[in-house]
């Protein structure tokens, strides 16, 4: 038997297409699916690194930036300024709160951090080995400033402080030679100050550069930090009757002769918010100025307390400290500086209530971690929960583009806390009169 098999060919067609679309389909996912991968990869990785981009880049501005400098000028500029010449380098730490690479911005600077925080600046070049080419347009002070090769460096922006541009508080800014020039050549200049009025103009000065620099956001909450720390100290020593015991802070101990101390302004404002009393506030009025031995012993001071920068032109005399420095090599430096000068005999020395403080500090919203230790050096019972050493790791952790490592504060005795315990006995250092027992002058110690 013949059994004819008829075939529809418009279903054989069908199936044919049927199976070829299939077969597209599988092609196409073995080629697409990888590809798809890639692109989500690319896209993450974009995301994250418009992100780290986005953090260290100033905010977009919609428009000129007006602002007003602690001088009292209103000052414009087009854009977050770029290309800075820093008056005095010793401010780049203090941009460096702030923004995460103040060295990237920088168009000229003095030499003064080099030479003066020679360790500090080690530390700022293994991080940023661009700090090498900024050209260098003076030394730390106006006589050695030069205004026309600043111009040559086509800043967008001049930072001068109070006391570099010759500007007294109260008066008027345009008597600044600096500005005058400046203005002149069109280049816009803000004051900011942290040593002469370092109370008052400390803040402003911070959200001043925040704004110039687009990094606003980031010097507020600097802002918070430094007025939450701040407003805790003042708390409990802005007390009326409070005892303010006598202070001597040997500013570069060891560097001169004995002894170099704050007069008024700049330190004397801290140690008043610190609780204390400085003793060369009386006889100095200056910002600073020498005392003499037999002044010094005749007030019997309460409280000890060197300064030095660790830098090496200094560090031969003076005290080893502040950033990379040993605690031991430290604590050895501020016995040599007080055998040398003669300060063995004060009560603070023999009771145990000298310290070595890096001289940094000062000039700086960094002056939060000199009150703090100098508050918990004056009333260790009313401070037992205040450290100064935990503040400035907070501020390594949330705030320094190069982080505060070594031996920034030392106790001539060792102390079972942080180098900023103060003296092991509770007694608070002016719950009895100061220098009582050797017939000591305090008659100015409550001013």
């Amino acid at each position: 038997m013949k059994i004819d098999i008829i075939i529809n060919p418009n279903r054989e067609r069908a199936r044919s297409f049927r199976a070829g679309v299939s077969s597209l389909m599988s092609l196409l996912h073995r080629l697409v699916t990888p590809l798809v991968f890639a692109v989500v990869a690319l896209v993450g990785s974009t995301g994250v690194a418009s992100a780290a981009a986005a953090q260290a880049a100033p905010a977009a501005q919609s428009g000129p930036i007006t602002v007003q400098d602690v001088s009292g000028r209103t000052v414009v500029l087009p854009k977050p300024a770029t290309r800075v010449v820093l008056a005095q380098a010793r401010y780049l730490p203090v941009l460096g709160l702030i923004h995460p690479d103040p060295v990237s911005i920088l168009a000229g600077w003095s030499d003064e951090f080099k030479t003066s925080f020679a360790n500090e600046y080690a530390a700022y070049k293994a991080k940023f080995p661009a700090i090498e080419n900024i050209p260098v347009v003076g030394r730390h002070t106006a006589d050695t400033f030069s205004v026309e090769k600043t111009l040559s460096l086509r800043p967008d922006l001049v930072i001068l402080t109070s006391a570099f541009a010759g500007i007294a508080p109260g008066a008027d800014p345009q008597s600044s030679t600096l500005i005058r020039q400046f203005d002149a050549a069109g280049v816009p200049v803000v004051v900011v100050d942290f040593f002469m009025r370092p109370l008052q103009n400390t803040e402003p000065s911070i959200r001043l550069l925040g704004q110039v620099l687009g990094r606003a956001e980031q010097a507020e909450a600097l802002v918070a930090f430094y007025r939450q720390h701040m407003d805790r100290i003042a708390a409990r020593t802005q007390v009326a009757g409070r005892a303010k015991p006598p202070v001597l802070v040997h500013a570069h101990a060891g560097s001169t002769d004995c002894c170099n101390s704050p007069g008024v302004g700049t330190f004397n404002d801290m140690i008043s918010l610190a609780g204390g009393h400085n003793i060369g506030a009386d006889v100095l009025k200056g910002a600073t100025g020498q005392l003499g031995f037999e002044y010094i012993n005749s007030r019997n001071p309460a409280v000890y307390v060197a300064t030095g920068t660790g830098a090496t032109r200094r560090a031969g005399a003076g005290l080893t400290i502040g950033m990379d420095a040993d605690p031991e090599r430290a604590r050895a430096s501020l016995q040599a500086v007080i055998d040398s000068q003669r300060l063995a005999a004060l009560s603070a020395v023999r009771t145990g209530n000298a310290h070595g403080i890096w001289h940094g500090f000062n000039d700086s919203p960094l002056h939060v971690v000199f009150i703090e230790a100098l508050a918990r050096w004056l009333d260790p019972v009313a401070f037992a929960d205040v450290s100064a050493q935990a503040t400035l790791d907070d501020i390594n952790t949330r705030f320094a583009a190069v982080p505060y490592r070594g031996a920034f504060m030392v106790d001539l005795t060792p102390s079972s806390g942080d180098a900023a315990a103060g003296p092991s006995s509770t007694t608070r250092v002016g719950s009895a009169t100061p220098g009582a027992a050797s017939g000591a002058d305090t008659s100015g110690a409550g001013r």
